[in-house]
């Protein structure tokens, strides 16, 4: 035995110094060839955008999430963490040429100076924003009570306001409310290190209020703290329960994360929803209470992020967040969606198909599956996103008609709004106008069809069918958005909504008229529905 542990012995230690010779042998090379070039180079280059680009260039070519992080970003991810901000107090999207108020926080200093979703920064004190190299977000963010003088564009107007800038909580939970006498409503946004302590403060709240069953909404959350995920789910379920487990090629990685306390409610009937992108620790949540039969999962297939990232300080201030394991639910699936390290052809990561997906066992027997995501047990399917439906979200176009929407028209009353068939006709104008030209992977595939037989001189013989199938490819792309309507006025109106009421006035819009909130009432409502899904 002991000549065999020897032989391992060895072997693992002439692998580990043949992996430090690689890496000191290919610094080498790359600190000789980045000298080289900033020396020699016949203009001048600037060694910090170069260094940029190469180790940008170098991730990419791992996962989307393994990130290098400058100073001023480190304090962008600790403030998403930590729940607290400082700045003007609204989202915003960075574009190449502007900054894009895409949310004003009531009562904040972007609202109180009167900043609108739509309106479009140009120019931040005296930076213009076109001429600005980092991200132009950053020029908002300063010391509470800091002024910054913000030159905006509104319906082809400019406007120069001044901002006085103030500390912002963002909250885990920023909604919960009764939807009916006995449904309790909680809205978890996001999982920073106060998500725990918010979900389980809103949940004492409603069942004060009389809450005999509970919605737990994780549309549109991103996920944050792992520890947290697993807090959260502690207040469904007992202690001592495994909530997920990470793997790892490092052994030190490999944990199991189990809850410590004692449950806040372990009988309280509950349903989460999830959608599209809810991600990483909204699906260590959904996937554990799936897993264990506490909870049924209503929505669309979430993300399906199942990687885990961990920082690493670099000199100078800097960081790296950089992916170190994959995680687990309880019943032991993955549910990391696209493979980074068996990429196709063109470089791009693929997507396991559904036919070799895993099945899996829940505590009470029932079959789950890994491939991507936590599938929900039931499925809202007017509400997966189709690829048009992607498509016109990616344009901006939902976002751009509401902003027109909001100066067009007066809504005074959220109780009674709706968005008639007349008005979602005038969207489908208002696309037509855009200019918006939709291409399907069909159209791409058919594309590259076509250039091949032409190099094979085979165009003539398949030219008609050709033909054929691009005339019914452009037949279905002028029905498809009729075909989506249901979840095209759904986000239209979300985003009307928000212009007028704020994210609060959408919280309680939802209570009353959301699809997926009606359909979790139905089970909930229904005692036997709801024992029968988790059987």
């Amino acid at each position: 035995m002991l000549p065999v542990l020897a032989v391992v012995i060895f072997l693992s230690t002439t692998a580990f110094k043949n992996d430090f010779f690689e890496i000191a042998k290919q610094i080498e090379i790359f600190t000789t060839l980045f000298k080289e070039i900033n020396m020699n180079y016949v203009d001048d280059t600037n060694p910090g955008d170069l260094m940029d680009t190469a180790i940008k260039s170098m991730l990419d070519d791992l996962d989307p999430y393994t990130q290098f992080y400058n100073e001023q970003d480190v304090e962008s991810a600790r403030i998403n963490n930590a729940g607290d901000y400082t700045g003007i107090g609204a989202r915003v999207l960075t574009l190449k040429d502007k900054l894009l108020i895409v949310e004003p926080y009531k009562g904040y200093a972007a609202d109180k100076a009167g900043l609108k979703a739509g309106d479009e920064i140009i120019k931040v004190d005296k930076v213009t924003v076109a001429d600005f190299k980092d991200d132009a977000a950053n020029l908002l963010q300063g010391a509470a009570g800091t002024e910054v003088n913000v030159t905006y564009k509104r319906q082809g107007k400019t406007n120069t306001v001044k901002i006085i800038r103030e500390s912002l909580e963002i909250k885990a939970v920023p909604h919960y409310s009764m939807v009916d006498e006995k449904t309790g409503y909680i809205v978890l946004r996001r999982f920073n290190d106060k998500a725990s302590s918010e979900t389980f403060s809103a949940l004492k709240a409603l069942k004060n209020q009389g809450a005999t069953q509970l919605i737990l909404d994780l549309r549109g959350n991103p996920g944050g703290l792992l520890h947290e995920a697993v807090n959260v789910t502690n207040i469904f379920v007992p202690k001592d329960q495994l909530v997920v487990t990470t793997k790892s090629k490092v052994k030190k990685y490999n944990k199991t994360y189990y809850t410590k306390r004692e449950a806040v409610d372990t009988e309280i009937p509950l349903v989460v929803l999830v959608d599209g992108s809810s991600a990483s620790a909204s699906e260590i949540v959904s996937g554990a209470l799936q897993d264990m039969d506490r909870a049924v999962v209503v929505g669309t297939r979430s993300f399906g992020k199942g990687l885990v990232q961990r920082p690493k300080p670099l000199t100078y201030g800097t960081q790296m967040k950089i992916t170190i394991s994959r995680y687990y639910t309880p019943s032991g699936r993955c549910i990391q969606a696209l493979d980074y390290w068996n990429r196709d052809e063109n470089g791009k990561a693929t997507r396991t198909k559904k036919e070799n997906y895993n099945a899996f066992k829940t505590k009470n027997g029932r079959d789950v599956f890994d491939g991507g995501g936590v599938q929900p047990d039931i499925e809202v399917e007017f509400a997966k996103q189709t690829p048009i439906t992607k498509a016109i979200l990616n344009e901006n176009l939902v976002f751009n008609f509401a902003t027109n929407y909001y100066y067009d028209h007066k809504v005074e009353d959220l109780k009674s709004f709706r968005f008639s068939d007349s008005e979602f006709k005038k969207f489908k104008n208002f696309i037509k106008a855009s200019g918006f030209n939709f291409e399907t992977k069909t159209e791409q595939a058919l594309q590259d069809a076509i250039t091949i037989a032409k190099e094979e001189e085979l165009d003539g013989v398949i030219n008609s069918e050709y033909k054929d199938l691009t005339t019914a490819l452009q037949r279905y792309k002028s029905s498809a958005i009729e075909g989506n309507k249901t979840q095209l006025k759904s986000l239209i109106t979300d985003e009307i909504i928000k212009r007028y009421f704020y994210s609060e006035g959408l919280y309680t819009y939802y209570t009353a008229n959301n699809l997926e909130i009606k359909k979790a009432l139905s089970i909930l409502n229904n005692p036997s529905q709801y024992a029968s899904i988790l059987r």
